[in-house]
């Protein structure tokens, strides 16, 4: 499908466009959840981003968590029903001196029975994939945030195409890619297209959907309004009709939606859901989620 022809889809009736949606969609919901293991003093300047040192946001900075946190939360996150944990940490690329301390903590993730070990580190490099690779990581996560053609706006310290070469070289030692897009960064109904389809040439295993919460003292604290909740449920179906083999997952930010319009997304567009809280922000209590995806008559995926 080409850009036209989504132009086209995205601008059609709504309810025709989610039933279309619906089509490629499976009737159970993936859990994932998140550790932030690294917080803040990042280098990079995105400008939606609490951690960057660029903006003096009074996040509180901590560096590389214990090994046993990490365990203590995958434990309690696997209790909620979650099957993928994923250690986060801040930077532009894997801090040397954490590494090896962070291929630890993947391997204790792995030793949980039902717990897929899942990791957000940065731009990596060649020798680093290869290691997160043979200490088993199941899943890597790395968005591209936005279109090409809009990633200028976003960030100037690095490139979207330095986004996608990290993605290749998951993909070439064998790792499944989760990678996404935030929404409602200013960019426009266009280069929503063009995500959806530059996802698809990507091809993910799984696509986080994010949408904007504005950080204070960031560049982007007042993008309230650069998007609405119909644009959002429009901008999923995109999404999915482009990317049928992809879970898509709705992460941080889906609390902007309406409870009605978060059950829309969960019955016509989206596979799973990041539970829990955020790396910054706070997200939805993971038992209303299990009662809303009961509610619903869906299942969660374990």
């Amino acid at each position: 499908m080409n850009k036209a022809e989504l132009l086209k889809l995205y601008n059609q009736d709504l309810n025709e466009l989610l039933s279309l949606s619906k089509k490629f969609v499976k009737n159970n919901i993936e859990f994932c959840s998140l550790i932030n293991a690294r917080n803040g003093k990042c280098s990079q300047n995105c400008k939606y981003c609490a951690q960057s040192s660029h903006y003096c946001t009074n996040i509180e900075s901590y560096p590389l968590i214990e090994l046993s946190k990490v365990k203590e939360s995958a434990i309690d996150a696997k209790k909620h029903k979650v099957s993928r944990f994923a250690i986060v940490t801040s930077g532009k690329t894997p801090d040397e001196s954490d590494f090896d301390k962070i291929l630890g903590m993947i391997k204790e993730v792995n030793q949980i029975d039902g717990l897929k070990s899942c990791a957000s580190i940065g731009i990596l490099n060649e020798e680093q994939a290869k290691k997160l690779a043979e200490t088993g990581l199941k899943r890597f996560h790395h968005n591209i945030n936005t279109s090409q053609s809009y990633y200028p706006e976003i960030c100037t310290t690095h490139t979207w195409q330095d986004r996608v070469n990290t993605c290749k070289l998951v993909k070439k030692y064998g790792m499944e890619l989760c990678c996404g897009v935030i929404l409602g960064m200013g960019e426009s109904v266009e280069q929503r297209v063009e995500m959806a389809l530059e996802l698809a040439e990507i091809q993910p295993d799984s696509i986080p959907i994010n949408i904007l919460m504005p950080i204070p003292e960031t560049p982007f604290e007042n993008y309230f309004d650069k998007i609405d909740e119909e644009n959002v449920l429009r901008t999923l179906a995109i999404f999915k009709i482009a990317n049928p083999n992809s879970i898509l997952r709705l992460c941080g930010g889906r609390m902007r939606l309406s409870e009605e319009n978060q059950q829309k997304a969960l019955t016509h567009c989206v596979e799973g859901l990041m539970v829990g809280n955020y790396l910054t922000t706070i997200g939805k209590d993971v038992n209303e989620d299990i009662k809303t995806i009961n509610r619903l008559g869906l299942a969660i995926k374990s």
